[in-house]
């Protein structure tokens, strides 16, 4: 069973991870919008993935008997200044996600709460990836640079990533 303390937590994670999707999702359209297939299909594929993770938490919340909420989900931003901005944008989130997913580990471990803790460890070990993939792009984006052919070159990069 669930302490309401982890149970609040999990049931915001859900609501982030939900919001991640939303978030990539909108990003794929920009990308779209601007003739930027190869990042769009990067983006729309890592918002499936989201709400993957979305889904894991809520049906393990749902599995040890507890009710899973998804809250009030924010709208994402629907325009951006460059491509870079998108990249720059997914990291900081993403280490946002690693905050809280961080944060959701100590609390089960203080909790003594070591099926959770269990449960997070699969999210502990995505996030590590997540940030490496993102951080991944960034890099390119500055090795190549997004000026002339380098923002063809970059989208096709990103679009040839898989998940």
């Amino acid at each position: 069973m669930l302490s309401e303390n982890i149970l609040l937590k999990l049931n915001t994670q859900v609501t982030l991870e939900f919001f991640s999707s939303n978030l990539y999702l909108q990003m794929s359209a920009w990308c779209n919008y601007k003739g930027l297939n190869g990042s769009a299909k990067f983006l729309r594929a890592h918002a499936a993935e989201e709400m993957s993770h979305m889904q894991k938490i809520f049906d393990y919340i749902q599995d040890t008997g507890a009710l899973a909420i998804i809250k009030t989900i924010d709208k994402p931003e629907v325009e951006f200044d460059s491509l870079k901005e998108i990249f720059v944008q997914t990291y900081k989130h993403e280490t946002m996600i690693t905050d809280q997913i961080n944060e959701l580990v100590d609390i089960a471990l203080y909790e003594k709460d070591y099926s959770t803790f269990n449960f997070l460890q699969w999210y502990v070990a995505e996030q590590h990836e997540e940030e490496k993939l993102f951080k991944s792009i960034l890099d390119k984006i500055d090795i190549i640079g997004l000026e002339g052919r380098g923002l063809f070159m970059v989208d096709r990069e990103i679009g040839n990533l898989t998940l």
